[in-house]
C-alpha cells in the first residue's frame, strides 16, 4: 500500500491522511461478486473516472465529465455493453445516472469488471453519496456528500481502491 492509495477499513475509507465513514454494499463483502448480490468486491480497483450532475454542482476536477439526461449505466447481462455507461434510448436493462434524488450527484467510476465486463460477474462498483449513514448500497460504497467531495477532488485516475475481507 502507498500514501495515496484509498483503504477500505472496517473503521470507513483512508484515504489522503483522513478516515471517512461510509456504506457498503447490503450482502457485505465478497471474493466471489456476482450481478444482483449486492456485495462489494474485494480486491484492488482503480478509480477509471469522475462523473458529475453540472446543474447540482460546479465540476469538481478538470477531469471530470458531465452526467446528461440521457446517460445511463447498462446492467443487463445480455447487454453487448453490458457495464458500460450508454445513452437513452437503450433496448437492455440499466440504471439512470441522473436519478431525481443526489444519489450520483458525484460519482468516482471504478475499473470492477472494466472496461471488458464478464456478463454476470457483477456490474458498476461507484463510489457514491449514501442515503444516510450506514444505509447499505447494492454493492458500492458510499459516504457522505462533503466528504465524497472531498475524496473526488484529491483523487486521480488510476488511484487505488483496496478492499479486503
Amino acid at each position: 500500500m502507498s500514501a495515496g492509495d484509498m483503504v477500505l477499513t472496517r473503521l470507513g475509507l483512508r484515504f489522503g491522511g483522513r478516515r471517512f465513514p461510509c456504506a457498503i454494499g447490503k450482502g457485505g463483502i465478497t471474493n466471489d461478486k456476482h450481478e444482483g448480490d449486492g456485495a462489494t468486491p474485494a480486491g484492488i480497483h482503480r478509480i477509471a473516472g469522475l462523473l458529475y450532475r453540472p446543474d447540482r454542482m460546479a465540476r469538481p476536477t478538470a477531469w471530470a465529465r458531465p452526467i446528461g439526461p440521457v446517460d445511463l449505466w447498462s446492467d443487463d447481462i445480455r447487454d453487448p455493453e453490458y457495464n458500460l455507461h450508454v445513452c437513452k434510448p437503450h433496448d437492455f436493462g440499466h440504471e439512470s445516472l441522473r436519478r431525481a434524488d443526489p444519489l450520483y450527484d458525484l460519482i468516482l467510476l471504478t475499473d470492477w469488471n472494466w472496461p471488458r465486463a464478464v456478463p454476470g460477474r457483477g456490474s458498476a462498483i461507484f463510489l457514491h453519496q449514501w442515503r444516510r449513514p450506514g444505509y447499505p448500497t447494492e454493492g458500492c460504497i458510499a459516504f457522505r456528500r462533503d466528504h465524497l467531495r472531498w475524496i473526488a477532488r484529491r483523487a486521480a485516475p488510476g488511484t487505488r481502491l483496496i478492499v479486503s475481507l
